[in-house]
């Protein structure tokens, strides 16, 4: 299997499954001089861990982060950072019975179809527990940008979660961490809990929208064409296990705007220029305004549900499928914190790219 790598300069590679021994991710291109330590990257990693609360798998995962190589003394050295999370509590017994069946809605079949084998134990390579070597490397990221840019700020939350919308009028960014759906709404925090609770006992699951926001960016990160800052954003928050769909900024939503609707304003400031609105999300021609980057994405019900779905085995035979196990009835839940790793490695590439192409120098206005 390839293409387990993203990044230009500051690359991870992530390995491992669901249910072997241990899963990681290599980081390679990390500065030199970064205070590292495996307690910094934890941080990260225990939001992002399985079965803290009701409301997503009770698998239970102490998500360990272990540095293997590239620090030394507390500091990166520039080589390559290796990182591992060890599996601890598999039960593969619980997927026994589709060894040879396909999950309708899961990668099953692809994978097959592909290679002709897979690790149906929790899905593989294709288990949401991938995502946490991305949050991992999430967290190198993040101590080289508390670094580069101090002021930087990635901050994720859950918007909507199936039929449920949060209301911006109360929009709390402080609540965010103090409830376990990552919504910025207090009010709505309970009833959440039992509409999640509702469609966890009917034996199914529910979809969510998860948006991120990184405050603080400098202007000029991106290039016009082919390394455009929202494309390398789209394609890593779309490489998220059950993403199905990606916006910036205004989104879709910007094909009901006129030109006069959507065109963010510039005035000169007492600093530089000032945008008066946010249509553009941030980025302008694949290059960022200096303006907050708002990016949001959609998340698929989880396939893994009890109740029975039709679908066929690999003797090509039509089988009723039911899924046992631990599984998150709603998988957008833990992707909070997958999506301000994924956008902490990019907005970081991109910043070490800018800074070999043009050292940093900008185009003077004013």
């Amino acid at each position: 299997m390839s293409f387990n790598t993203f990044g230009h300069l500051f690359r991870v590679t992530t390995w491992g499954e669901s249910h072997g021994p241990a899963l990681g991710a290599t980081v390679d291109g990390c500065p030199p001089g970064v205070d590292l330590t495996e307690e910094f990257i934890q941080v990260f990693l225990d939001r992002r861990r399985p079965g803290q609360s009701k409301e997503t798998t009770q698998r239970q995962e102490a998500d360990r982060v272990k540095i293997l190589s590239g620090v030394f003394e507390g500091k990166t050295t520039g080589t390559p950072i290796q990182l591992m999370i060890e599996n601890t509590d598999q039960r593969s017994k619980d997927y026994g019975a589709i060894a040879q069946q396909f999950r309708p809605g899961h990668a099953d079949i692809t994978y097959h179809q592909k290679y002709g084998v897979r690790d149906y134990r929790g899905g593989g390579r294709s288990s949401a527990r991938e995502t946490a070597a991305r949050v991992a490397a999430g967290g190198v990221a993040q101590a080289v940008l508390a670094k580069m840019v101090p002021d930087l700020q990635i901050t994720g939350y859950m918007i909507q979660m199936g039929a449920k919308h949060i209301n911006r009028e109360r929009f709390d960014r402080d609540e965010i961490l103090r409830n376990p759906f990552f919504i910025p709404d207090a009010e709505v925090v309970a009833e959440w809990a039992d509409y999640l609770q509702a469609i966890r006992k009917n034996h199914s699951s529910v979809g969510a929208m998860i948006e991120v926001t990184a405050v603080g960016v400098p202007a000029g990160l991106g290039a016009p064409i082919y390394a455009k800052m929202d494309t390398d954003l789209a394609a890593a928050m779309m490489s998220i296990n059950a993403v199905k769909g990606v916006e910036i900024g205004e989104g879709m939503a910007a094909a009901a705007l006129t030109g006069v609707e959507n065109a963010d304003e510039i005035v000169m400031g007492p600093d530089g220029p000032e945008f008066l609105s946010n249509h553009a999300g941030g980025i302008l021609g694949g290059i960022t305004t200096g303006q907050p980057i708002a990016l949001r994405f959609s998340v698929k019900p989880t396939s893994s549900i009890l109740t029975p779905r039709r679908s066929i085995n690999a003797a090509g035979e039509e089988v009723e499928v039911v899924t046992k196990g631990r599984h998150d009835p709603c998988v957008g839940i833990r992707a909070v914190p997958v999506a301000e790793a994924m956008m902490a490695c990019v907005i970081l590439d991109h910043l070490l790219l800018d800074r070999g192409q043009t050292g940093g120098e900008r185009g003077q206005i004013g």
